[in-house]
């Protein structure tokens, strides 16, 4: 009933930040094409994994994707996990300076010489306080706070973001809960099934167009661990598994942070679709 309910009324506009690229489609658990043709999806497969797409795009794409979804008399539902997509959807972009290509191209070769490691460290020295929010791995991330600084002579984390919601929006905000142990062993189960899926395939096919890891599509888990692993011949395929079990993990707490911080949160255990259907008949009944 919940999913007839959906594709009766309600369009997908994709939020995971690795959905947006073309051929990442196991290591992303990108929907499937059958999901798909019932509920419509915006937003997957717009962009090749070598080329940037920043949160700014997402935004401006996002509520084309909705205003083009409520002219068809439908109801957007923004679905994801990436937290600074949903952050700056809901609360707008910070006041920080426009992307400049010199000083970005200037940036990615500083990248491609010293190594995002030493890029990193760089940005503790200027900005650690944008370095403690930002993964070490975050290879898009760290580069716009290098240029924001370059660029304007402050850290990106001087910047303010805005702490109201934009526009008036007032979303129906649920957040799908689970417990520790329950979410642990499902992130498990889910690594062993990309894997029976062809991940490694996956990969090989990547690699043979060319990745390398500062490609922005290459940075997500489940397939930079490849690169590690290029980097270490002993680690085997069990390894590597071991490898993105444990940074999703740490991804998933990173995120529960994140989305606890939001206001006006309905925290519902996915399976409990009783309080699903009730907060969108309610929601419903007040749009």
């Amino acid at each position: 009933m919940l999913e007839q309910s959906f594709a009766d009324g309600f369009q997908v506009v994709n939020a995971d930040s690795k959905q947006i690229y073309r051929y990442l489609d196991i290591g992303s658990a990108k929907p499937s094409v059958e999901l798909m043709q019932h509920i419509p999806h915006h937003l997957i497969d717009i962009r090749d994994p070598w080329e940037q797409f920043s949160v700014g795009d997402f935004v401006k794409l996002a509520d084309t994707a909705c205003e083009s979804i409520r002219s068809e008399g439908k109801i957007p539902v923004i679905c994801g996990g990436t937290a600074y997509y949903f952050k700056h959807f809901y609360y707008g972009l910070p006041a920080s300076p426009q992307s400049d290509p010199i000083v970005r191209e200037r940036i990615a070769a500083q990248v491609q010489v010293q190594g995002l490691d030493w890029c990193y460290r760089k940005l503790e020295e200027i900005d650690p306080v944008s370095a403690k929010r930002i993964h070490p791995a975050d290879g898009y991330r760290i580069t716009r706070a290098l240029e924001v600084y370059e660029t304007s002579g402050f850290p990106l984390s001087s910047f303010s973001v805005p702490t109201e919601a934009r526009d008036g929006m007032r979303p129906l905000i649920i957040g799908l809960t689970r417990d520790k142990a329950e979410l642990d062993e499902r992130i498990v189960q889910r690594v062993r099934a990309m894997f029976k899926q062809g991940l490694e395939q996956e990969m090989d096919s990547l690699l043979s167009m060319g990745a390398v890891p500062e490609w922005p599509g290459m940075q997500g888990i489940g397939y930079r661990e490849f690169f590690v692993a290029k980097e270490h011949p002993s680690m085997d395929k069990d390894d590597i598994s071991q490898l993105i079990i444990r940074n999703s993990r740490m991804y998933a707490k990173r995120q529960m942070t994140f989305f606890r911080s939001l206001p006006h949160v309905h925290w519902v255990h996915p399976e409990d679709t009783a309080t699903l259907s009730s907060l969108l008949d309610t929601f419903l009944a007040n749009h």
